[in-house]
């Protein structure tokens, strides 16, 4: 496979699965804004989504305070945001486009269609009826349903080759970096200094984190009690069976990465770099990752993360 293809299906997964989490901020965000007074906090919940998006530095060198109307603007359709919602979609209709023949008939229709749907969006809701909560609600959903068709359709009908396979290490390299931003920000952002951890503020935080990955469910299914810090960080990190944990996305991410090594006859630093992040994971346990500090181990597994995303990038993608 020419490195220009895989690059491509590489990024049109990541974009893809970028938008459908930046939707979920968003929905989240809007939960904690729309809490009762006495569970409010500091009203940090706009902020803590531009830092879940990884979008803060670019805001705030171009908007004002991080409010509610400004923060949707820029994560949705603003064009001087390279990752709002809008631009990810585009992106990622481009890269499909540039190796249609890779693409299935179904890939392809998904993302078409999501690009054509984009556009009368666009089209439709210009200015401050852009921003109406129900437009804004049906938007976001429709985001959603564009990375679960996509999704649905790589899984349903696309070859097991290596186009496949580099199409799902950017997947679960993208969302294994969304999962640790997500869990970072809530656990120093969103809290206030004086509000206690355990306290009515932090328990309805983390069940807003909890809902925008959908976890939710899982987590009751699995702990079987009122939701609790350590436990949530070990549901999203340490809990193979969670598919958007940390340790699931690198379970698919050596799988796949694996696969393409060993049809390609050789294993090189990217195969190294992914085993080396999952023994760390594999080893950890939340008491000591909350003994040495979860914002620690979380920038740490960021930076891990980008590093290897350099090295595939190095090893099989454009230069």
């Amino acid at each position: 496979m020419l490195s220009r293809t895989a690059d491509n299906l590489y990024w049109l997964a990541r974009y893809v699965e970028r938008a459908e989490f930046l939707a979920r901020i968003i929905k989240a965000a809007q939960r904690l804004a729309t809490l009762p007074a006495s569970y409010s906090g500091a009203g940090t919940e706009w902020e803590s989504a531009l830092e879940s998006s990884g979008a803060a530095q670019g805001f705030h060198a171009t908007r004002g305070a991080a409010g509610e109307a400004s923060v949707v603007d820029y994560l949705t359709f603003a064009p001087d945001n390279p990752s709002s919602i809008c631009n990810c979609i585009k992106f990622a209709r481009a890269n499909g486009r540039a190796v249609r023949t890779a693409l299935t008939a179904e890939m392809w229709e998904a993302i078409n269609g999501a690009w054509i749907e984009l556009g009368r969006f666009e089209a439709s809701n210009n200015g401050s009826s852009r921003y109406d909560r129900e437009a804004l609600s049906h938007f976001l959903e429709f985001v959603k349903k564009t990375s679960l068709d996509y999704d649905g359709c790589v899984d349903r009908t696309m070859l097991r080759n290596d186009a496949y396979w580099f199409s799902r290490v950017g997947l679960y390299i993208e969302r294994a970096d969304n999962t640790a931003r997500i869990l970072d920000v809530k656990y120093h952002v969103l809290l206030p200094q004086d509000e206690a951890v355990g306290g009515s503020l932090d328990y309805f935080q983390w069940t807003a984190i909890l809902r925008a990955v959908s976890s939710l469910t899982a987590y009751h299914w699995v702990y079987r009690e009122s939701v609790k810090p350590w436990l949530v960080a070990d549901l999203l990190i340490l809990k193979k069976e969670m598919p958007r944990s940390l340790i699931a996305c690198y379970d698919n991410i050596i799988r796949f990465l694996d696969a393409i090594g060993d049809a390609y006859g050789r294993a090189g630093a990217s195969q190294r770099q992914a085993h080396e992040v999952m023994a760390r994971l594999a080893n950890a346990t939340t008491k000591e990752i909350f003994k040495t500090g979860l914002h620690e181990f979380i920038t740490a597994f960021v930076e891990d993360n980008d590093r290897l995303g350099q090295t595939i990038n190095g090893q099989y993608l454009l230069h």
